[in-house]
């Protein structure tokens, strides 16, 4: 259901005896071939799912896969299509397999690695592209981002000048391209630097000199993802001018909401990582401010409005390049201290087995705090943990886990810290134009999500796709948690002890503080005598 305040939005804009000549979604792309790129991420798994799953008489999809350790592109698909996420598209429609046409291929290569025939088949039959294949890891090396998030688009889009019959280009970017900016509008911002002086610059510096370079050249951008992306964005705007082309900035893509399936993930980044080792007891402290927006979005609800996005780039015809920020932050609001206290409650309730500690996790601003936490609470407990795996025998993990999980929270500071404003009067004005029937089956409004079914359902996922635990040992996984609550209560309550008996034998302020509490207490118990004869 669209809100009052998006009709508001949307009426000057548009006009309503129009939209009845604009084709549904499902019709725009009957018999249309689509080419993905990023099929085999997180993101291009979903796309695949819902376009074949809610467009069904789509006629081909085109998708690039490379070849990666050792593996075959045609196993690499096959391992794609046995993902939990198809499950229900096997089930309901076993013959979708017959409309993936797998194009091997690369962005890091000229002409995307692929054949001449590869290529000719593409410019000749497709009509809509979604480019979503880049690094997301933050702490890549430049020369690597450079090469793929920014010199890809660039070989994506002389591709896209030779299609004969292209209708909608959607690149996908993201939400925190201007994160150096708090508020970040739906427009393309200049970059740090022009698209073509980077390419030239990484394309005769060396890697070593280019990692020495890093820090002065990505200024007040956190890392090499969020640098490499805006200058993409401005590439795409500088290339795309007479292409129909639409950016797509997502904020922090997590688990489905319930499209297919509920609580669905296949990695352990961002978000779900930090939900795992919270779950799991290892996770304690993090530097960050329980208060701040963490602006999540569940990738069912992301990939929604991609295809709808791309539905409205190719019936709307626009002078501009328009930009949708796909964003929960400003519409319906989870803070990084929600996520924690759910993701707590609900690792209590369905635990997992693999649970070491107690779940609990701190969030502080203060580096001497964190600082101190992360040594009392994360290493040492490391330590003795590891000392028990090799007292029983076993291979000590825990001081490795902790090492990497400790890198891994520092990457996440700086968005854990900060809070954003996302204007998304495009998803708005989307959400408006598109039919009753459509805006069902691509749902994308936030505000529609309960977060704490939400987290709950993720939770679920990454015990089920993710650590590939089995619901019936559930059970077996609460009883190991009352455990560790026993031994934690019994733990806590000896070493209040052992410091208090130490501070009333070393401290003369700690000893006279005992025997005055000693004092009042003997003195009530005597008089409770004499209360108890005058009532």
């Amino acid at each position: 259901m669209v809100s009052t305040r998006t009709r508001d939005l949307v009426r000057p804009i548009i006009d309503r005896s129009a939209m009845a000549s604009f084709t549904t979604i499902p019709e725009f792309y009957q018999d249309k071939c689509v080419f993905i790129t990023g099929a085999t991420g997180f993101m291009g798994k979903a796309l695949l799912e819902k376009l074949l799953r809610s467009c069904p008489d789509i006629r081909r999809v085109y998708i690039l896969i490379r070849p990666k350790k050792g593996k075959e592109v045609s196993q690499r698909l096959e391992e794609l299509l046995n993902s939990e996420i198809f499950q229900k598209l096997n089930k309901e429609n076993n013959d979708f397999r017959s409309k993936i046409v797998l194009i091997t291929g690369d962005i890091v290569h000229d002409n995307l690695g692929m054949s001449e025939q590869d290529e000719q088949t593409l410019i000749d039959e497709v009509s809509v592209v979604f480019h979503s294949a880049a690094t997301v890891r933050f702490d890549e090396e430049l020369k690597l981002s450079v090469e793929m998030n920014v010199l890809g688009v660039y070989r994506v889009i002389q591709l896209l000048k030779k299609m004969k019959h292209l209708e909608a280009f959607l690149h996908v970017s993201t939400a925190y391209a201007n994160c150096h900016k708090r508020t970040v509008e739906e427009h393309i911002y200049d970059p740090p630097i022009h698209p073509h002086k980077l390419l030239d610059a990484v394309g005769w510096m060396e890697s070593d000199v280019l990692q020495i370079l890093t820090p002065k050249m990505i200024g007040d951008r956190p890392n090499t993802y969020t640098y490499t992306k805006s200058i993409a964005e401005y590439l795409v705007k500088e290339e795309c001018a007479n292409i129909p082309t639409a950016i797509f900035r997502p904020s922090i893509v997590c688990a489905t909401w319930s499209d297919p399936i509920e609580g669905w993930i296949d990695n352990y980044n961002g978000p779900t990582g930090i939900m795992a080792s919270l779950g799991t007891g290892v996770l304690r402290v993090m530097r960050g401010d329980r208060h701040a927006i963490s602006d999540i979005i569940p990738v069912d609800m992301a990939c929604s409005m991609m295809i709808a996005t791309a539905w409205y780039t190719g019936t709307h015809r626009s002078k501009e390049m328009k930009v949708f920020n796909c964003t929960t932050g400003s519409i319906n609001s989870l803070t990084w201290g929600d996520m924690e206290d759910y993701t707590r409650q609900y690792s209590m309730k369905n635990p997992f087995n693999t649970v070491t500690r107690v779940p609990s996790l701190m969030f502080t601003k203060c580096v001497f705090w964190h600082d101190i936490n992360v040594l009392f609470n994360q290493v040492l407990p490391s330590y003795l943990l590891d000392m028990y795996m090799w007292s029983t025998g076993k291979k000590p993990i825990f001081r490795k886990l902790e090492d990497r999980l400790r890198k891994a929270t520092a990457i996440l500071d700086y968005f854990t810290n900060k809070d954003w404003e996302f204007k998304s009067d495009n998803l708005d004005m989307l959400l408006a134009v598109m039919s009753p029937g459509d805006r069902k089956t691509f749902n994308f409004d936030p505000r529609s999500i309960s977060w704490p079914r939400y987290i709950e359902a993720y939770c679920l996922g990454i015990k089920c796709y993710v650590m590939k635990e089995e619901l019936a040992e559930l059970p077996k996984a609460r009883t190991t948690l009352k455990r560790l609550q026993r031994l934690s209560f019994a733990t806590n309550t000896l070493v209040i002890i052992i410091v208090w008996r130490i501070l009333i034998n070393r401290v003369s302020i700690a000893r006279s503080m005992w025997n005055f509490l000693l004092h009042w207490v003997v003195k009530f118990f005597n008089c409770l005598p004499k209360i108890a004869k005058i009532t």
